[in-house]
Parts: C-alpha cells; structure tokens; sequence
C-alpha cells in the first residue's frame, strides 16, 4: 500500500505501460493512451450508437426482405410533382447535399478554431447548424407529406407492406433527432467561442468534438439513404 501511494505521488516511479500506471491515470484524470477524457468520451458514445444504428437497419433489411406484401417503390413514394411532372427522390438528393455540405463547414469550424480564430470557427459552426436546421425542416415536410397526403401510418401503409410505415419513421425519426441535438451542441459551443470562454486555455479541442458528433451523423445519413431510399 505504502508503495502504491508513493507511485501516485511519484510518476516516475510508475513502470511505463504497467497496470499501476493505468490506474493512476485514471484516478487522476489525466490523460491516458495520448487521447483527452473529451475526445475517449465521445469515441465511446459514438461506439455505442454505431451499434443502435447497425440493429435498426439490419432490422429493416431483415423485415423488408421476410415482408410477403409489396413493398413500395422509394422513386414513387419519395417524388415531389414539379410543374406538372413527378420527380423521383428530388427532396431527398436536396436533403442528402444540404447534409453534406454541412460536414465541409464543420471541417473548416475545426480548421479554424485550431488557428485560434474564434469569430471565424463560431461563424462556420452557425453555418453548420442552419444546415442542420434546414434538414431536419425538409424531413418535417417529407413526414407531413408521407402522413397527410399518402395516409401512411406506423401500423399501416395504403401503398403496400404495412411495416414500411414503422420502419422508415423509427429510422429517419431516430436520425433526425440526432441532427436536432446536434444543432443545439453546436450552437452552443459556437455562444461560448464568441464569449471567449476558451480564450484562456487555449483548448479549442471542444469544437473538433462537436465535428466528430457531427461528421458521424452525416456518415449514418448516407447507410439510411443508401439502404431506405435506393434499395
């Protein structure tokens, strides 16, 4: 016991790469494997819900492939009529470039924080959630347009396999609940940049977290797209 406690008090007298020294890093909070608490933190977080996206789709493909109904054609259901002529899945291409986008916008945020220009990185992170916003403002429009004008429903569905209510408004819904907290993280990292609330450390790492959040739900939109819409 005596010896443990003088190795906490004592780095060098922790053997590198031993157990004990693990354990000091830890009940220290300090760094361990060369990544800060912020950064492990949220790679664990986004560990975790790679797994709940995973079991979502692999569920929907599992569903749509066991279904004996029809299931309905995305290029139909997902078109918008433009002067008189159906278009198919153009909200969802516009959806798809909007969110994109945004991941560049998010980089340059990172870029910029980095070179410790706040004002730039806060701007861009403003940017970023706009995109966020308008996404989440074109995937309302898809539901309402879904519910109101096509009746479908979670339980039924007039163009086909009912499941396909169920499983599209679980997956999107879950996705764009992510976006939507999402943009309240950004926007409130980017009051705090302004407000110069990390001016005195100088650790502008917070903003390349909020990217990594970001940047992984922009990742899931391309499964979802990929598998719900073109398949």
């Amino acid at each position: 016991m005596t010896s443990y406690k003088a190795s906490l008090a004592d780095p060098s007298a922790v053997p590198p790469g031993s157990l004990r020294e693990l354990v000091r890093d830890w009940s220290s909070d300090r760094r361990a494997f060369n990544v800060s608490w912020g950064k492990a933190m949220m790679w664990i977080f986004l560990l975790s819900d790679t797994f709940i996206f995973s079991c979502f789709l692999t569920s929907y493909m599992t569903v749509r492939m066991a279904t004996t109904g029809p299931w309905p054609n995305p290029g139909k259901v997902f078109a918008l009529n433009i002067a008189g002529a159906d278009v198919p899945l153009i909200l969802i291409a516009i959806m798809t470039f909007v969110l994109i986008s945004s991941s560049g916008t998010m980089a340059m945020a990172v870029n910029y924080a980095y070179g410790g220009n706040r004002k730039r990185a806060a701007l861009l992170m403003c940017v970023t959630a706009a995109f966020g916003v308008t996404f989440v403002g074109m995937q309302a429009f898809e539901w309402t347009k879904l519910i109101v004008e096509e009746g479908v429903r979670p339980w039924s569905n007039p163009m086909g396999a009912p499941q396909f209510g169920s499983t599209f408004f679980m997956i999107t819904g879950f996705h764009g609940l992510h976006v939507s907290a999402g943009v309240i993280y950004l926007l409130t990292v980017a009051i705090r940049l302004l407000k110069g609330r990390y001016e005195r450390s100088g650790n502008y790492q917070i903003v390349e977290i909020a990217g990594l959040y970001w940047h992984f739900v922009d990742l899931v939109w391309v499964f979802i797209f990929a598998l719900f819409y073109l398949w």
